[in-house]
C-alpha cells in the first residue's frame, strides 16, 4: 500500500448493537453502530457498508483498501452460555471418564442440595474411556488400543457427534497417545472437529484441562462455521487484506487458529475494551483503572494496574472452568436492557434477562412491552428520546411509562418516578457490586483507581457508581460507544504457551529452564508466522508460583535483561511472589519454600496504534456547546438541567454538574456535586468531591 499507515477496521458484535471503528492512513477515527443480527455476519456487513458512507467510499471500495480486520464475537460465548454448541464426544483414559463431571467436588453454592449439575455438554454416554496409560514422566504403562479407539469413534459416528475431545492422562508430558487418536479420528470422520488437550491446554491439573478441552470442542464448530462464512462474505465483496479475531487473553489471532482454539476467544467481546481502557489512560494519565462497559444486556467490569490488564487462569463461563490465561473480566447482567421484574416475595430485581435487540426495551417501539434500564433512563430525563444515537433512532417514551407502571410501579404501590429511582439505584448497586469482586475482594482499593466508563449506557451510570464506590475520578473517552471496537484496532497480535514445569524453586536446573523456554519462544514464533502485519515482536516469560504444601499458584513476571534466565532473575521473581501473595490474600512468608509448577511465554507481535492527536486546551467556557434544558431526576424532585451538545465540545471546556452532555451513542451524566473538564483527546474526566 502506498499510505505510511495502513486502513485497519474494528468490528464488535454485542448482545444489542455491532459497533465498528475505521482507522485511516491521517490517524482519524471514524465509527458508527448498526442492530446486531442473528447471523452476525449480517450485522458486521450492514456496518462497514454504514461506515464507507461516513469516509465518501462504497463499501466495496473500502474493503480493497483494508488492510486488517479485526473482528469481536461473541458466537463461542453465546454457544455456550445457551448450550447450543455441537453434539460432543469425549475420549479420555479408561476409568476417568466422570471427570468431567466429578470437577474437583467444585459447587457453585457449597451450601444449596437443590443446585442442579450443569447442563451436560458431553452426556457420559458420549465420555468414552480408551486402554492406554502414561506415568508422570511420560512414559508408556499401557499401549494405545487403536482398534478400541476406531470402534469408539465408529459408535460416536453413528451417534452424530460432530466433535471430538481427547483428553489422556499426563499427555502434557508425551502428548502421542492423543496425536495418534487425532490421527484415527481424522481417517473414521474426516469431517469432524477435534480438539486436543495437548494442543489447547498442556498443563498438570486433569479436571482444568479436560473441561477446556471439551468446551473447545462444543464451540469450536460454531466459530469455525462462522468465521469460514464471514471471510467468505468479505472476500467476495472486495476484501483482500487479513481477517483476526480478538481473543480472551486480550490479543488478536489470525481466523485460521482460531478456528481451531475457539474456546479462546470466549471473552471475546469485553477484551476489547480492556485493551482500549490502557490506550486511553496513557493518553488521558491515568496508569491504575477500572473499566466499565455497560452495554445493552451485559455489564463487564476488569482492572487495569500500571496500565497492564489483570489476567486470570481460573475463569468459569457458564460454569465450566476455562484454564486458559484470560483477562480478569467479570460480567453480571446489567445491561440498558436489563429488565426489572417482581419477584415472588414481592421484591423488585434488575436483570439478568435482557431485551435485547429484537424485541429490544418498550421505548424501542419494537413491540417489547417489559419495563428496562433504558426504559428507566428515559424517564427520568438521562436520556434525551429525539437524540438516541444521534438521533438516528426516536424513543417512545409514554411507552417506557407504560410498561414501568405495568410492572414495576403498580405492583409495589408507588409511583412511576420512584420505581425508576428504584430501578436505577438498584441496577447502580448491582453493577457497584460487581466492581467491588474485581477490586475490594482482591485487596484493592477503589479508590486508588480511575473509573473508565464505557458503553452505550455507561456514561449515564458511572458518575452514581463512583460515588457508592469511593471514586474520585471518572473518564468517558470519546470513543466510549464503541469501546471495545476500538481496542480491535489497538490490540497486539499474541500468542500464549505454557508448560508444566514442577520442581522446587531451589532445586531448578537453569540449563533445563532455559531449554524449556527455548522451546515455548520458537512454537509461539511459529504461531505468527504466518501473518505479514507485523515482523516486530517482544517476548514476555512468567512463572507460575506457589507455597509448597498450597493447592493454588500465582503468576509471576519474569524480568531478565538477556534472553537467557538467570540464577539473580528467579530471586527477583521468588521476592516478588512474596509481595503479590501478601497482597492477594494478606499473608507472606519468606521464609517458606516456593515452587514453580507451570512456564509461560508470551509472545506479542506489536502493531502501530492509530495516531491520534492531541488538541491544545482553550478556554473553560463551554457555553457554546450549551443545547438548552431538560428536567432530570436525580432524586424525587426534578431539576432543570442543562445539556450540552457532545460534538462542540473542546479541550478546556469545564463543566459543573448537574449536566448532561449527549454525543453520539452515549449521553453523560454529571451528578450533582461533580465537575467536568474534556481533555485533549476529547476524553471527559469528571470529579467527584473529595471530602
Amino acid at each position: 500500500m502506498s499510505e505510511a499507515r495502513p486502513w485497519s477496521l474494528g468490528v464488535d458484535v454485542g448482545g444489542t448493537f455491532t459497533d465498528i471503528v475505521l482507522s485511516g492512513p491521517d490517524g482519524v477515527l471514524h465509527s458508527t453502530k448498526t442492530p446486531s443480527t442473528r447471523d452476525q455476519s449480517d450485522g458486521v456487513m450492514a456496518g462497514i457498508a454504514k461506515i464507507a458512507v461516513a469516509v465518501d467510499e462504497t463499501p466495496k471500495r473500502l474493503l480493497g483498501k483494508l488492510a486488517i480486520i479485526v473482528h469481536g464475537t461473541t458466537v463461542a460465548t453465546n454457544a455456550l452460555l445457551e448450550y447450543r454448541g455441537a453434539k460432543v464426544g469425549l475420549l479420555t483414559t479408561e476409568g476417568f471418564r466422570d471427570e468431567l463431571e466429578f470437577r474437583r467436588s467444585y459447587k457453585e453454592s457449597t451450601f444449596n442440595p437443590r443446585l442442579k449439575a450443569p447442563h451436560a455438554i458431553c452426556p457420559r454416554r458420549y465420555r468414552l474411556g480408551i486402554p492406554e496409560r502414561l506415568d508422570y514422566r511420560g512414559e508408556t504403562l499401557v499401549s494405545l488400543d487403536e482398534d478400541k479407539v476406531r470402534e469408539a469413534v465408529r459408535f460416536l459416528k453413528a451417534e452424530g457427534i460432530e466433535a471430538y475431545a481427547i483428553c489422556y492422562l499426563f499427555s502434557f508430558v508425551n502428548p502421542a497417545h492423543e496425536i495418534r487418536t487425532a490421527e484415527i479420528i481424522a481417517e473414521e470422520a474426516p469431517s469432524a472437529f477435534i480438539s486436543v488437550s495437548s494442543r489447547v491446554l498442556p498443563e498438570i491439573r486433569e479436571f482444568e484441562r479436560v473441561s477446556t478441552t471439551t468446551v473447545n470442542a462444543f464451540v469450536g464448530p460454531a466459530i469455525e462455521t462462522y468465521i469460514s462464512h464471514l471471510e467468505k462474505r468479505l472476500r467476495d465483496d472486495g476484501f483482500a487484506g487479513e481477517l483476526f479475531i480478538m481473543q480472551s487473553n486480550g490479543g488478536v489471532l489470525t481466523a485460521a487458529e482460531t478456528a481451531q482454539m475457539a474456546v479462546g476467544t470466549l471473552l471475546s467481546g469485553p477484551a476489547g475494551g480492556v485493551t482500549a481502557a490502557s490506550f486511553v489512560g496513557e493518553a488521558s494519565g491515568y496508569k491504575d483503572l477500572i473499566t466499565i462497559d455497560m452495554g445493552g444486556t451485559s455489564y463487564d467490569v476488569s482492572v487495569v494496574r500500571d496500565l497492564t490488564p489483570e489476567m486470570t487462569t481460573e475463569s468459569w463461563v457458564a460454569r465450566y472452568r476455562i484454564a486458559l490465561p484470560m483477562l480478569d473480566i467479570h460480567t453480571v447482567g446489567a445491561g440498558g436492557g436489563s429488565i426489572a421484574w417482581i419477584d415472588d416475595g414481592d421484591a423488585l430485581k434488575v436483570g439478568p434477562e435482557s431485551a435485547g435487540s429484537d424485541p429490544g426495551p418498550a421505548c424501542y417501539g419494537r413491540g417489547g412491552d417489559r419495563p428496562t434500564v433504558t426504559d428507566v433512563d428515559v424517564i427520568l430525563g438521562r436520556l434525551n428520546a429525539d437524540f438516541f444515537l444521534g438521533g438516528e433512532m426516536k424513543l417512545d417514551v409514554e411507552a417506557a411509562r407504560v410498561a414501568l407502571h405495568t410492572h414495576v410501579a403498580k405492583p409495589l404501590g408507588i409511583d412511576t418516578i420512584e420505581a425508576a429511582l428504584a430501578v436505577s439505584e438498584m441496577v447502580n448497586s448491582n453493577m457497584s457490586n460487581a466492581s467491588q469482586f474485581v477490586s475490594t475482594k482482591r485487596g484493592l482499593d477503589p479508590s486508588e483507581f480511575a473509573l473508565v466508563a464505557v458503553g452505550g449506557a455507561g456514561a449515564v451510570h458511572a458518575g452514581r457508581q463512583a460515588m457508592l464506590l469511593g471514586i474520585n475520578t471518572v473518564i468517558v473517552p470519546s470513543t466510549g460507544p464503541v469501546f471495545c471496537a476500538l481496542g480491535d484496532i489497538i490490540a497486539n497480535l499474541k500468542v500464549s504457551e505454557a508448560r508444566t514445569y514442577f520442581s522446587a524453586v531451589a532445586d531448578i536446573d537453569l540449563a533445563r529452564l532455559n531449554a524449556a523456554f527455548e522451546d515455548m519462544e520458537n512454537a509461539s514464533r511459529a504461531r505468527l508466522s504466518g501473518q505479514s502485519v507485523t515482523d516486530s515482536f517482544d517476548l514476555r516469560r512468567s512463572m507460575d508460583l506457589r507455597y509448597v504444601g498450597e493447592v493454588h499458584e500465582v503468576t509471576v513476571p519474569l524480568r531478565t535483561r538477556t534472553k537467557r534466565v538467570t540464577a539473580l532473575n528467579l530471586e527477583a521473581a521468588v521476592v516478588a511472589f512474596h509481595d503479590l501473595h501478601e497482597r492477594l490474600f494478606a499473608h507472606k512468608d519468606p521464609s517458606h519454600a516456593v515452587e514453580v509448577m507451570t512456564l509461560r511465554v508470551d509472545m506479542l507481535g506489536l502493531r502501530e496504534p492509530p495516531d491520534i492527536k492531541a488538541e491544545p486546551f482553550g478556554s473553560e467556557d463551554a457555553s457554546e456547546a450549551l443545547k438548552g434544558e431538560r428536567d432530570i431526576w436525580f432524586d424525587i424532585e426534578a431539576t432543570r438541567t442543562p445539556v450540552y451538545a457532545g460534538e462542540k465540545l473542546r479541550a478546556g471546556h469545564f463543566i459543573t454538574g448537574p449536566a448532561a452532555i449527549e454525543r453520539w451513542g452515549t449521553t453523560i451524566i454529571v451528578y450533582p456535586g461533580q465537575e467536568a473538564l474534556i481533555d485533549s483527546y476529547g476524553s471527559c474526566i469528571i470529579e467527584s468531591s473529595r471530602s
